[in-house]
């Protein structure tokens, strides 16, 4: 097996594990054992556990914003842009559901755990919740482009409110192990994105 794939295999390995666990309670030997990598070798990749963390971060961040931004920017899934988000939204309310209540955002997930111990990993966070923003945006400019929001909307501030209401219903949610904050979240920004 090449390099790229291993290190390709412990990235991904590393993501399922601190869903569960967490990035602090997430052993390294047990990352290395899923993928079956002796220890010697982690340290080719990865100068420490931070720098495997900041990693797996980037690595997660590419997949998942390759993953939104055909959600929400190609119009053959759908063409109603604002149809495209909330379709989003709802579908993280199921997959939180299925997850047994459990975040089901990394990025959301190892925020408040990394982001005041790891500045190299704070920044990666940051970057990807800006990415985020991006395409979010874009889909919000794309909508009022088209007519479903009106023409005084301001996308990036739409975007920002969605982002940060959204990322609290998470958080509540996953802390009361209910999807009800998701629910009525996603009926407020549904109610907001369907006034035009």
């Amino acid at each position: 097996m090449s390099a790229p794939d291993t290190k390709e295999r412990m990235l991904d390995a590393a993501e399922g594990i601190m869903w569960t666990r967490g990035f602090h309670a997430s052993g390294l030997n047990e990352i290395l054992g899923a993928v079956g990598v002796p220890k010697g070798s982690f340290y080719h990749w990865f100068k420490s556990k931070e720098d495997f963390g900041v990693e797996m971060l980037r690595h997660y961040i590419a997949k998942g914003t390759g993953e939104k931004s055909a959600l929400l920017l190609e119009s053959d899934v759908n063409p109603s842009p604002v149809a495209r988000i909330l379709g989003m939204l709802g579908d993280g309310i199921v997959e939180f559901e299925e997850k047994g209540h459990k975040c089901p955002c990394l990025v959301l997930k190892l925020a408040f755990e990394v982001a005041d111990l790891s500045e190299p990993m704070r920044e990666v966070l940051a970057r990807g919740m800006e990415k985020w923003l991006e395409i979010l945006s874009t889909a919000f400019r794309q909508a009022r482009e088209l007519g479903e929001l009106s023409s005084g909307t301001d996308p990036v501030a739409e975007a920002k409110l969605v982002r940060d209401l959204w990322a609290g219903a998470v958080q509540r949610a996953t802390i009361m192990k209910s999807s009800e904050p998701m629910v009525t979240a996603l009926a407020h920004i549904r109610s907001r994105l369907t006034r035009v």
